[in-house]
C-alpha cells in the first residue's frame, strides 16, 4: 500500500523559471540560413554565365506552360497565399494560441519593411552586379516584399511543426512564386533569395523575441517522479551539469535521497557549433555525433550508466528513467554524499587516492567501456575515502582500442596537473602496467583532451613532454607509432582560406593585365639583369645559411636546398617554408636537431636584424635626399613613434609582457649559444654578414631592375623601401610563398611612390615570375635530386 503521504503537495525551491527562452536552436538556424543566402549571391556573382543560362532555359520552360494552367496558377496563388495564413491564424486564436500568430505578425511587418528597403537599396546604391543579378536589367523588383513577409511568418508561427499546414503553406507559396516568375515579375535568384529572405526573418524574430518556455517545471519532474513508484518529499534546484541540464536534489520518505538530472530538448543543440567543429576536424572514431534526439540521449546515458553498474565500477546506481511530457526526460541516481576532485586540495590526492582512481579505470577499460571525461568534476570520493566516477553520459560502450587509450592519456594528464607527472605515472604503471602506457603514449596530444584540460595545459606547456619521457623511462624500448588525430589543423584551414582569396586578388589583377604583354614588352636588358639578381638570391642564402653553421657544408648542394625551397614555397607559408627545409637539410648532414633548428634560428635572427636596419637606413636616406641637410624623413619619425608606442604597450600589458619573456628566454638558451660559437670564427660570422647583405641587395637589385623594365625611373633607396615592407608583411602572411599579400603591399608602394598603377603591376608581376614562379621547376628538381640522395 503506498503511504498517504505519496499524493502530499511537495514545494519545489528552484528559481522561478522564465516565461520566454532564446533557443540556440533558432540562432542556429539564424545563422545557416545567413550562411546559405551569403554563399547563393556569392555563388550566382561567380558563375553569372551559368545562371544566365540556367534562368534562359527556365524562362524558355515556362514558356511552354499551357496559358489556362498559368493563369489558374498565378490566381490559385495570389489568393491562397493570403488566405492560408490567415486560416492558420484562426485556428490558433481559436485555440487560445494567440501570442504565437502575434509573433507571426511581428516577423511579417519586419519581412515586409526590410523586403522594401533591401530593394531600394539594391535599385540604387548596390553594386551594378548585384542589381543585375537581382533584376535581370529589367524593370522588376528585386525582393518581393509580400513573399518575404509571408514566409517570415509562417517561419515565426512554426508552421513546419504541423505537417498538414506546413504542405498546405508551401505549396501555395510555391504557386505564387511560379505565378511571379512567369508573369516575370521575379528574377528567378530574386526568388531564392526572397525565400531566404523571409527564412531569415523569421528565425531572426524567433530567436530576438524568444519562444515560450515549454521546459517542465519541477512540480513536473516530482510528478515524473511518483509515476516511478517514488514518494518524494522535498526537492531542491541544484547547479546545472557541464552540459547545462538541470539537477534536483529530492527526498524521498523513507530518508534516503535522489540525483536527477533533466535532459530539456531544446538544450540538445546546445554547444552544436563546438560539436560541428571538433566533428569536422577530428578522425572518425574519436569524434561524437553532433546532434542527438532526446530519446537517443535519454537512452546512451541509461545504457552508459547500465553498463558501468554491471563491469563493477563504483558509479552512482541509475534507479529509474522517464519522459516528462515530449520537451523533458529525467534520469533519477542514488545520491551518494561525495566530493569532486577538483574540491579537493593537491595534498589531499595521496598515493592510495591515485590507485583507487586508476582501479576504477581498469575496471571500466576490462569490459571495453570509454568514460571520455575523466577529469575532476567527474570523478568524486565519497565520506569513507572511496573513489566514485560520475558523468555517465559522456561514455561509450563496447569502445575501440583507440578510445580506451585516450582515456588513459586525459586521466594521466589531468592527474598529472594535479600531482606532477612523475606520481601520475608511477601509479598508472602500477595498476595498468608499463605497456598500457606506452600504447597511450602517442595520444598524449592536447587535441585529444578535453577542452578544460586543454586550457589548463596552456599554462604548463612543459607538462605532456614530461610524462613522455617518465612513460619512456619505465619502458625504454617502446616503438611509438604514430596515431594522427587531426584530419588537418587549424591553421591549415587558415591558409587555405587565405591562399583563396590571394588568388582571387592576384586574378582579378592579371585581368586587367596582359601576361604576355607584360612579358614581351619589357625591356630585355632589364630583365636579364632582374634574372641574374634572382640568381644570385640562391648564392646569397646559401651564403647565409653556411655562415651560421659552424660544420662545414658544401657550397653547391646548399645552393640546391634553396632552389628546393623555392618548390616548397608553393604549399607552405614563406617564414615557414625557409626554416622547415634548411633545419632538414642540418639533419640529414649529421647535425643534432636542436643544433639545426638553433642554427637555422640564429640566422633567421640576423636577417630579421639586418632587415630592420637596412630598412630604417634606406628610410632615412630616402627621407633626407631631397634636403639640404641630412635630416631624417617626416615618414621615418612617424614609424618611429609607432614602434616606441608598441613596445610601451608590449611591456605595459602582463599577457604580452610574459609572451615576449618567455619567447626572449627560449632565444637565449638556443639561439644565442649557436652565435657564440660561430663567432669563435671570423671567416663564419663574415660569410654569414655577407650572404645577408647580399640576398637582401639582390631582391632590392631585381625590384628596381623590373621598374626600370618598363619605363619606370624610381630612386633605388625608394624601391628598397617598398621591398624591405612587402617583404615583412609577405613574411607574416599565411600564404604560401606569401602569395597575394606581397603582390598587394608591392604595388601599393609602388603606386605610392609615384608610379602609375598599370606600370606598378606590371613590375610586380615581372619580379613575382622571376623570383616566385620561375624557380619553381628547378626548384622540384633540386628537391627530387636531393631526396634521392638523402640529403633532405
Amino acid at each position: 500500500m503506498p503511504d498517504a503521504r505519496d499524493d502530499a503537495v511537495v514545494f519545489v525551491v528552484e528559481p522561478l523559471l522564465p516565461q520566454r527562452l532564446r533557443r540556440p536552436s533558432d540562432a542556429l538556424r539564424f545563422i545557416a540560413t545567413l550562411l546559405v543566402l551569403a554563399a547563393v549571391i556569392l555563388l550566382a556573382l561567380v558563375a553569372k554565365q551559368t545562371l544566365n543560362g540556367l534562368e534562359k532555359d527556365v524562362a524558355e520552360g515556362t514558356t511552354r506552360v499551357p496559358d489556362l494552367l498559368s493563369r489558374t496558377a498565378t490566381f490559385l496563388g495570389g489568393a491562397a497565399v493570403l488566405i492560408v495564413p490567415t486560416a492558420f491564424a484562426v485556428e490558433r486564436v481559436y485555440h487560445r494560441d494567440g501570442l504565437r500568430v502575434a509573433e507571426g505578425l511581428i516577423a511579417a511587418i519586419v519581412g515586409m519593411v526590410g523586403s522594401f528597403l533591401l530593394g531600394q537599396w539594391v535599385l540604387t546604391t548596390a553594386p551594378d552586379d548585384l542589381r543585375v543579378l537581382l533584376t535581370g536589367n529589367r524593370s522588376v523588383e528585386p525582393l518581393n516584399a509580400l513573399l518575404t513577409s509571408v514566409i517570415a511568418y509562417t517561419t515565426a508561427v512554426r508552421i513546419s511543426r504541423r505537417p498538414t499546414w506546413r504542405v498546405a503553406v508551401w505549396t501555395v507559396i510555391g504557386l505564387y512564386t511560379f505565378a511571379l516568375y512567369t508573369g516575370t515579375q521575379i528574377t528567378l535568384p530574386g526568388a531564392i533569395v526572397t525565400i531566404l529572405l523571409g527564412m531569415l526573418v523569421g528565425y531572426g524574430t524567433l530567436y530576438g523575441i524568444g519562444s515560450p518556455n515549454t521546459r517542465p517545471p519541477g512540480n513536473a519532474v516530482v510528478a515524473a517522479l511518483r509515476k516511478l513508484s517514488f514518494s518524494p518529499v522535498s526537492a531542491r534546484r541544484i547547479d546545472d551539469d557541464h552540459q547545462g541540464s538541470r539537477r534536483y536534489a529530492v527526498g524521498l520518505n523513507d530518508g534516503s535521497s535522489l540525483d536527477v538530472t533533466v535532459l530539456d530538448r531544446d538544450r540538445q543543440v546546445a554547444g552544436l557549433p563546438y560539436r560541428l567543429w571538433r566533428r569536422f576536424r577530428l578522425n572518425s572514431e574519436t569524434r561524437r555525433r553532433a546532434i542527438r534526439s532526446l530519446r537517443a540521449e535519454l537512452e546512451r546515458e541509461a545504457l552508459m550508466a547500465y553498463a558501468a553498474q554491471a563491469a563493477g565500477a563504483s558509479t552512482p546506481r541509475l534507479l529509474g528513467t522517464s519522459e516528462i511530457g515530449t520537451e523533458a526526460a529525467l534520469l533519477a541516481y542514488e545520491h551518494l554524499d561525495t566530493r569532486s576532485l577538483d574540491e579537493l586540495r593537491d595534498e589531499e590526492i595521496d598515493d592510495d587516492l591515485l590507485a583507487q582512481i586508476w582501479e576504477q579505470v581498469l575496471l571500466l577499460q576490462v569490459q571495453r567501456l570509454a568514460h571520455r571525461r575523466l577529469i575532476g568534476d567527474s570523478i568524486h570520493v565519497d565520506r569513507a575515502g572511496r573513489v566514485v566516477l560520475t558523468d555517465a553520459r559522456s561514455g561509450d560502450i563496447a569502445a575501440g582500442d583507440l578510445l580506451l587509450r585516450l582515456d588513459i592519456a586525459q586521466l594521466l594528464t589531468y592527474l598529472s596537473l594535479r600531482v606532477g607527472a612523475e606520481r601520475s605515472v608511477a601509479a598508472a604503471a602500477a595498476v595498468l602496467g608499463p605497456d598500457s602506457l606506452a600504447a597511450a603514449l602517442p595520444l598524449l596530444q592536447r587535441i585529444a583532451l578535453t577542452r578544460d584540460t586543454r586550457v589548463a595545459l596552456a599554462k604548463n606547456k612543459q607538462l605532456l613532454p614530461a610524462i613522455r619521457e617518465h612513460i619512456v623511462a619505465l619502458k625504454p624500448q617502446v616503438e611509438v607509432e604514430e596515431v594522427r588525430l587531426e584530419r588537418f589543423k587549424p591553421r591549415t584551414l587558415v591558409t587555405i582560406i587565405a591562399s583563396a582569396l590571394a588568388a582571387y586578388f592576384l586574378l582579378s589583377q592579371l585581368s586587367q593585365v596582359n601576361l604576355i604583354k607584360v612579358v614581351t614588352t619589357a625591356n630585355w636588358a632589364w630583365t636579364g639583369l632582374a634574372l641574374i639578381a634572382a640568381f644570385v638570391s640562391y648564392l646569397a642564402a646559401s651564403f647565409t645559411l653556411r655562415g651560421f653553421v659552424p660544420e662545414r657544408l658544401p657550397l653547391g648542394r646548399t645552393i640546391l636546398v634553396q632552389f628546393a625551397g623555392s618548390f616548397v614555397k608553393l604549399v607552405a607559408p614563406a617564414a615557414v617554408s625557409g626554416i622547415a627545409i634548411n633545419t632538414r637539410y642540418l639533419q640529414k648532414r649529421g647535425i643534432p636537431p636542436a643544433l639545426a633548428v638553433a642554427s637555422v634560428g640564429a640566422s633567421q635572427l640576423i636577417t630579421l636584424v639586418f632587415h630592420i636596419g637596412l630598412l630604417l637606413f634606406f628610410a632615412y636616406v630616402t627621407g633626407s635626399s631631397t634636403a639640404t641637410s641630412f635630416t631624417p624623413s617626416r615618414g621615418l619619425v612617424v614609424a618611429l613613434l609607432a614602434v616606441a608606442v608598441l613596445i610601451v604597450i608590449v611591456l605595459g600589458v602582463p599577457v604580452l609582457r610574459r609572451l615576449l619573456t618567455q619567447r626572449l628566454k627560449r632565444l637565449f638558451s638556443n639561439v644565442l649559444p649557436r652565435l657564440l660559437d660561430v663567432v669563435q670564427s671570423p671567416r663564419k660570422i663574415l660569410e654569414g654578414s655577407f650572404g645577408t647583405l647580399l640576398l637582401t641587395l639582390a631582391f632590392i637589385t631585381c625590384l628596381d631592375a623590373c621598374v626600370r623594365a618598363f619605363g619606370g625611373q624610381m630612386d633605388f633607396t625608394a624601391v628598397a623601401v617598398v621591398f624591405l615592407t612587402a617583404n615583412a608583411i609577405g613574411s607574416a602572411a599565411p600564404t604560401p610563398g606569401g602569395l597575394g599579400a606581397v603582390e598587394a603591399a608591392l604595388v601599393i608602394g609602388l603606386t605610392v611612390a609615384g608610379l602609375p598603377k598599370e606600370l606598378a603591376t606590371s613590375a610586380v608581376i615581372l619580379y613575382r615570375l622571376l623570383t616566385f614562379w620561375l624557380p619553381v621547376l628547378p626548384g622540384w628538381a633540386s628537391f627530387t635530386y636531393l631526396q634521392r640522395h638523402e640529403a633532405l
